[in-house]
């Protein structure tokens, strides 16, 4: 059976998304299991064998360090594949060799052969489960050295799993895909310290409290810690980004030029930095950091798309990477006109919480949309939550109006935020590069 792309991406469309719909919530991940993508992968000849692996999870930052981790240990003249989501405009950009998406043609000649295999899987498959399984077949078929695999959902049952990593990254622990009652950060702490396995180094990327043990208590080679093991030193602003001292347990990297503005994104890619010296056992030469952090890009991550006014795309997409960025964006930016925020999120986010992580009332004006996604939280549910807050939003449901009503009342000083949820910032920056509007500079 032979599919061209398009045909490819239907053969994916006719398998359940379990993105698109209501996620399951650690402890209550039944519904989950590892046997269709083992079955899968053991037709294919268990390609996930066949390289190391860097396994990263965590409920923020771990789309970034992921991202970071493949860019330094590329900077080594490794081969390096990576695999993250969500994705922005192409599910290509999901499947990644030393910086590359995957061209289309492989992409569909890989899809046809999971399409002629799969009669013999007995277990029924999911779209991330496909894509999964056609990552590792990618990679396997390039001879990567290592592959940087980004968890989908928690850890323990995520399709991903079926790696046994090197190194295994925690990055942070918060509410996403918890009811938040009782001992929520127990339940998702076993969650992801479900990757963590007896052949893994551990990254931890934050102090987690009571739950640190519950990742130390999983068999394991080594653990590092944040704050004690690796650290960011000094964090300072500079013209076009940072001045970053970061330290870890084999060396001490000074004054380099981080090309980002967000505070946040400097734990990440100590993170990273650390997560590579695990995998290496030993510290880097500088140069080869330097090298790497010009090659990174992280799109719709606080991410300059246009001045005048300034459009800035936001994927956060929880309370707590929302408080983040708003932070970043009152340190970086001086307000010399107004800013107007185009919010819109999904079902499974409190829009309360959300619209006050995001400081709501600091704009002069907001708008509420509603992403291009089954699971969106529709665009009237946000403007009641904006109202119980004293905010008088507009009511545009359309990401596109949304942005066009916001160009048509924006002077050339103001500010734009787009933000709430990687469905939404994806559509309209897919729409601003298809119409060439778009430059971009991430902050």
């Amino acid at each position: 059976m032979h599919v061209n792309y398009q045909e490819s991406l239907q053969y994916l469309d006719s398998h359940i998304n379990k993105e698109s719909y209501r996620l399951p919530i650690a402890g209550s991940t039944d519904s989950l299991s590892l046997d269709g993508i083992r079955q899968l992968l053991f037709s294919l000849g268990d390609p996930h064998r066949s390289f190391r692996v860097i396994h990263v999870t965590g409920t923020n930052g771990k789309g970034s360090t992921s991202v970071f981790i493949s860019s330094i240990i590329s900077a080594t003249d490794l081969s390096v594949g990576l695999y993250t989501s969500p994705h922005l405009e192409s599910v290509t950009e999901r499947l990644q060799w030393n910086g590359q998406k995957i061209p289309e043609e492989d992409f569909a000649r890989i899809i046809s052969l999971i399409a002629s295999i799969e009669p013999m899987v007995e277990a029924e498959l999911s779209w991330f489960e496909i894509l999964t399984a056609a990552a590792f077949v990618w990679f396997s078929e390039l001879s990567v050295d290592v592959a940087v695999v980004e968890v989908g959902l928690l850890g323990l049952n995520d399709a991903t799993n079926v790696v046994e990593a090197d190194v295994a990254v925690i990055t942070t622990l918060a509410k996403d895909h918890t009811d938040g009652l009782g001992d929520w950060q127990n339940k998702v702490a076993v969650e992801k310290a479900g990757i963590i396995k007896p052949s893994s180094y551990v990254l931890l990327g934050d102090d987690f409290g009571e739950q640190t043990k519950v990742f130390e208590s999983m068999p394991n080679i080594g653990v590092y810690q944040a704050h004690e093991d690796f650290s960011v030193d000094s964090n300072l602003a500079s013209v076009g980004g940072r001045l970053l001292d970061i330290r870890t347990i084999n060396k001490e990297y000074t004054d380099l030029f981080f090309p980002f503005h967000a505070p946040f994104q400097a734990e990440n890619f100590s993170i990273a930095l650390a997560a590579v010296e695990a995998f290496f056992q030993r510290g880097l030469e500088q140069d080869i950091i330097e090298f790497a952090l010009t090659t990174v890009a992280l799109p719709a991550r606080l991410e300059i798309v246009s001045t005048r006014p300034i459009l800035v795309l936001d994927g956060c997409h929880n309370p707590a990477g929302a408080k983040a960025s708003a932070h970043a964006l009152s340190e970086t930016f001086a307000k010399l006109g107004s800013s107007i925020l185009i919010v819109g999120i999904l079902q499974d986010r409190d829009p309360i919480e959300m619209l006050q992580a995001m400081n709501v009332a600091d704009f002069d004006a907001v708008i509420c949309c509603q992403p291009e996604s089954d699971r969106a939280l529709a665009a009237e549910k946000l403007v009641d939550a904006a109202n119980s807050l004293g905010i008088q939003p507009e009511l545009i449901r359309s990401p596109l109006e949304a942005l066009s009503r916001a160009q048509a009342i924006s002077a050339e000083e103001d500010i734009i935020y787009i933000a709430g949820s990687f469905y939404l910032v994806g559509h309209i920056r897919s729409f601003l590069i298809k119409s060439q509007n778009i430059g971009s500079e991430t902050i």
